[in-house]
């Protein structure tokens, strides 16, 4: 593909016009320019211009082929309030739409997301509902001032209706508890969270880790508790925490119930995502704790396709874990897939629906591949083969068709950067089976208090409907060294809210 050039006229905003772009042009066929220099033997230049008019703003797109301007967009926004409610926002939509228009015209191609590249898309469908939009008026609005698909505009009002009264539900006294074991078996291909492969010789590691944790549960819970807030949820991550022995998870939840008030409780959840780490006892113990929901995440039942993504398991180690699990007496079971894995078709991923079919799980999240800079998969990218946009959106759609004939809804989504066909994550439950935290942590209309190596809590200002983001070091043993920087930031952040509110109160 020929390079596409850009240059910015009476505006800065090249990160939103850069990820746009990548909807249409390779990343590394990009190049943004400080001056127009275009001479007849190179190919494109976008010139994207913004300037005031009376109240509003004039946004235009030119696309130039040497000296040739071979196709050109001009929208204007009213600068209302001076700059009112969402203004900066109407700008930089205002000059997206002005480029999507040029470039789907140029490429004869319309991306299903539109103007779209944020990942929490049910975000922009919940402020119009606050703001008392009913549905027709909030999908016309998602058509004319995003360009997004029929098809995801259907998914998107879906899974937002879906969300709603568990969203309604939130106050302020309430917060879920995210508890991150950043360890694993072994390291997958494909990951990029801070997981940390446990052999012999990293279990005094393990063990320094936490006492580290236990010592931020203790401080971060009294802190809590003397604000009198409550836990809404609880969600156990990494990593693998069923990579710890019985014991270690008893002594974790035990830990956790002590200093965190528990009277409210509504969901606890614990991935037990690799099979290779699951037996009776520590099931058991899950289950004899309340904890309601587990993970066990197959990401593909191909064996050929887990020996190349690097996990130590066999499809049928997948298919016993999940039958004990049944026995054991768990009643909500999520299992998580990846649409695009190197070397998948979508005969495979029929294949690994055909599997779940059988099982029945009550969850099932279906991740699209994302490559992400902190995998092997992104080190190693030349070695592997990945879906293209067409292959990858006829895998989803299998695995979609799979869900509904289950009869599991979509009830949650995201999208994420360098998804293969720019597409989506979804998770599709049984009525009655949905993950709270799974909603609250992608709506972001909570207090999210994370604890761990790698964690970030997100405490939720409603007056604003805003966050403010205090994240732990991923590091373990940065973490284990710095802990005790990690309980003060909470404090700090979390007493400046407990000001809003007791002035809200006032």
């Amino acid at each position: 593909m020929e390079m596409m050039k850009v240059l910015l006229k009476g505006h800065d905003y090249k990160y939103e016009v850069g990820e746009l772009l990548k909807l249409f042009v390779p990343g590394n066929r990009i190049q943004f320019l400080n001056e127009k220099a275009l001479g007849d033997n190179q190919s494109f230049l976008l010139v994207s211009s913004l300037w005031k008019k009376g109240e509003g703003v004039i946004a235009e797109c030119g696309l130039f082929c040497g000296s040739k301007q071979i196709l050109s967009k001009k929208l204007s926004y009213k600068d209302v309030d001076t700059l009112g409610h969402e203004g900066p926002k109407g700008i930089k939509r205002a000059i997206k739409l002005s480029i999507f228009h040029v470039l789907s015209e140029h490429f004869h191609m319309s991306p299903p997301w539109g103007i779209l590249t944020g990942i929490r898309p049910s975000k922009i469908v919940h402020e119009l509902m606050d703001q008392g939009m009913d549905g027709n008026a909030i999908e016309q609005q998602l058509r004319d001032d995003y360009k997004i698909s029929r098809e995801k505009i259907n998914l998107v009002m879906e899974i937002a209706l879906r969300e709603r009264a568990i969203l309604e539900s939130n106050d302020a006294l309430h917060y879920s508890l995210y508890i991150s074991i950043p360890f694993c078996p072994t390291r997958c291909v494909y990951c990029s969270f801070p997981s940390n492969p446990v052999g012999n010789e990293k279990r005094d590691l393990v063990s320094s880790y936490l006492d580290a944790l236990y010592f931020e549960i203790r401080e971060t819970g009294k802190l809590l508790q003397s604000l009198g807030r409550k836990v809404d949820t609880l969600y156990i991550g990494g990593g693998t925490p069923t990579v710890l022995g019985a014991h270690d998870l008893d002594r974790l939840i035990r830990e956790v119930k002590e200093y965190f008030d528990f009277s409210e409780v509504r969901e606890i959840t614990v991935e037990a995502g690799r099979p290779d780490t699951i037996d009776r006892k520590k099931l058991m113990v899950l289950k004899e704790h309340g904890v309601g929901r587990i993970s066990i995440n197959p990401q593909t039942m191909n064996e050929i396709t887990l020996e190349r993504m690097g996990r130590s398991h066999s499809p049928q180690a997948i298919k016993d874990a999940y039958a004990l699990a049944k026995t054991v007496g768990f009643q909500t079971i999520n299992m998580d897939l990846i649409i695009g894995l190197p070397g998948e078709t979508p005969e495979m991923v029929e294949e690994t629906m055909k599997d779940l079919l059988e099982m029945k799980p009550e969850n099932i999240t279906v991740h699209t591949l994302a490559v992400k800079k902190a995998s092997k998969l992104k080190e190693n990218l030349e070695a592997f083969e990945l879906a293209q946009e067409e292959q990858a959106k006829k895998m989803l759609g299998i695995a979609e068709g799979y869900a509904r004939q289950m009869g599991l809804h979509p009830y949650y989504m995201y999208r994420q950067k360098y998804m293969v066909g720019n597409l989506e994550n979804i998770g599709y439950c049984l009525p009655g089976h949905a993950c709270r935290y799974n909603i609250q942590i992608i709506e972001e209309r909570q207090s999210i208090i994370a604890l761990g190596a790698g964690a970030i809590s997100k405490i939720y200002y409603s007056h604003e409907n805003r966050l403010e983001r205090v994240p732990n070091v991923t590091n373990v043993e940065q973490y284990i060294q710095r802990v005790e920087e990690m309980v003060e930031k909470k404090r700090i952040e979390l007493e400046k809210q407990e000001t809003v509110l007791t002035g809200n109160r006032t």
